[in-house]
């Protein structure tokens, strides 16, 4: 399968192109990208060219990957689905909810297969702890925390705009979601408190009762970061494995998947648009309760 490669940034680089590169029955057939000299930089390094024109690389391949700010993502993915192409995604998937509809659309309309990289879902570790405890069932709650730090000099995501912008609900929000959501349900109610730091407190009511605390930032003091999930039920405690780290491996088990998906016709895996369109309905119901210090329902 020849793929369309859109970012250029640290992401896009070091994971998506090195783990489309190194897929066996993957390749990487050109790049774009919104400066035209990283464009550059990077397909020379593939030894694949660089396009100007986003069209003209959604043409000229069988699927996409994208590694873009989630806003620019959206407005590809729909013209990429539109097209009949397959969609290798990011998380999040929009900044959205109208626009997350938009792509699930241009999906829908075409047939096209599409997984979204929820990295924690690509680890066996992960999908383990999944699988049991989906089969266990009985879970009151859960607690989780997520505290990054990822501005300063050394890191990769220093200059991410988006990041700054959004905050830790856009970009670790999904993480643990992507969790959440198979295990305790769909949500259908939240709140949120905003802390120093960025930190985000969300509350969240799942359908069948269960609720799920999350703590999120990107900004905690180096010393203080931390990672953490807890579900709490009738059989106990269950805590959430950390994987191995390995992005890259990760994301060519996603690359699996969507072979699959194209091969077997077979639909929804998962981690597809309608599962992340889920998830934006829950991260834009958080802020507007962070926003308006209210309780809101999530939009189905």
């Amino acid at each position: 399968m020849r793929f369309g490669l859109f970012g250029t940034g640290h992401w896009a680089a070091r994971t998506h192109a090195a783990a489309i590169d190194a897929h066996p029955r993957s390749t990487l057939a050109g790049v774009w990208g919104r400066d035209p000299e990283k464009a550059e930089a990077l397909a020379r390094r593939y030894g694949v060219p660089a396009f100007q024109d986003v069209d003209a690389l959604i043409e000229a391949v069988d699927a996409v990957a994208v590694a873009l700010p989630p806003d620019v993502q959206a407005d590809i993915a729909a013209r990429a689905a539109a097209a009949g192409r397959h969609l290798l995604l990011d998380k999040p998937l929009a900044l959205s909810l109208a626009e997350a509809d938009r792509v699930v659309a241009a999906t829908e309309a075409t047939g096209v297969a599409s997984v979204v990289f929820f990295t924690l879902h690509f680890s066996p570790e992960v999908q383990a702890f999944l699988g049991s405890a989906s089969a266990a069932g009985g879970w009151h709650a859960v607690r989780a925390a997520y505290f990054a730090s990822i501005y300063g000099p050394d890191s990769p995501y220093d200059g991410s705009r988006w990041r700054r912008e959004q905050g830790a609900l856009w970009d670790l929000g999904p993480h643990l979601l992507s969790v959440v959501l198979p295990v305790l349900g769909p949500v259908v109610e939240v709140a949120a408190m905003d802390g120093p730091r960025g930190i985000v407190q969300v509350l969240l009511r799942h359908a069948d009762g269960a609720v799920a605390t999350l703590a999120l930032t990107l900004d905690a003091p180096p010393a203080a970061t931390a990672f953490e999930l807890v579900l709490h039920g009738e059989s106990g405690l269950s805590r959430l494995p950390s994987g191995d780290g390995d992005a890259v491996a990760a994301l060519g088990r996603a690359l699996d998947r969507l072979h699959h998906e194209v091969g077997t016709g077979t639909r929804g895996g998962g981690c597809d648009v309608r599962f992340a369109r889920e998830v934006t309905a829950v991260l834009e119901a958080v802020g507007t309760a962070r926003a308006e210090a209210r309780t809101v329902r999530v939009t189905r």
